[in-house]
């Protein structure tokens, strides 16, 4: 589950959340929807924590999070299979042997059509691949928690399906999605949407 209380966010004197509410369980797939400029990206990236509110709280219950950044956040001068390999050998599922972190990786790629190039530098991909290794490489730590920010911007129809279909599937195994996006179709196929304007969650 996932709490936040009262939280606010200021950058460079300019208020970017305030008072925001939200409150996900497992279990559930939650879409925040709202104009560019509105402060999705900045409440997921304090849900995600990598950044800190000004004000109020945010809980999450100790959890495997996955995350997909609307920059991908890859590394270009390694290549698919090792983006996705990279947080399964720093512990994410604990002590996994070379071989298994290679087949989970494999497994993650797979699932979204990659296989072929895993052995790609990532700046050699399109930007739709790219987007693909970065929800694979989410995927790959078996996430309780998944947060996503436009996760599929870069791709087409059918790969926004197919996509969205791996995503909500952590919810449907009892996890925690909470996607950003400014997609009216991805939002219908969550449980429940929030919308954001102007720092604040409206009705």
């Amino acid at each position: 589950m996932i709490t936040a209380d009262g939280v606010g966010m200021v950058r460079a004197g300019r208020t970017i959340l305030a008072g925001v509410g939200l409150q996900v369980a497992a279990g559930e797939s939650v879409a925040v929807v709202g104009p560019s400029g509105s402060g999705k990206s900045s409440l997921i990236a304090l849900l995600a924590g990598l950044e800190r509110p000004d004000a109020g709280t945010i809980t999450r219950s100790p959890a495997r999070t996955g995350l997909i950044l609307q920059g991908y956040g890859l590394v270009s001068v390694l290549t698919a299979a090792e983006n996705v390999e990279t947080p399964l050998q720093a512990g994410a599922l604990g002590r996994l042997t070379p071989a298994e972190v290679r087949r989970r990786a494999g497994g993650a790629l797979e699932s979204v059509g990659l296989d072929p190039v895993a052995d790609h530098l990532v700046e050699e991909l399109s930007g739709g691949q790219q987007q693909r290794v970065a929800v694979a490489r989410a995927l790959a730590v078996e996430p309780q928690v998944l947060l996503a920010d436009e996760l599929t911007a870069e791709l087409d129809h059918d790969w926004r399906q197919r996509v969205v279909d791996l995503v909500l599937g952590v919810a449907r195994a009892g996890g925690t999605v909470v996607m950003a996006t400014h997609d009216p179709q991805i939002a219908t196929r969550c449980d429940r949407t929030i919308r954001v304007e102007d720092g604040r969650i409206g009705p």
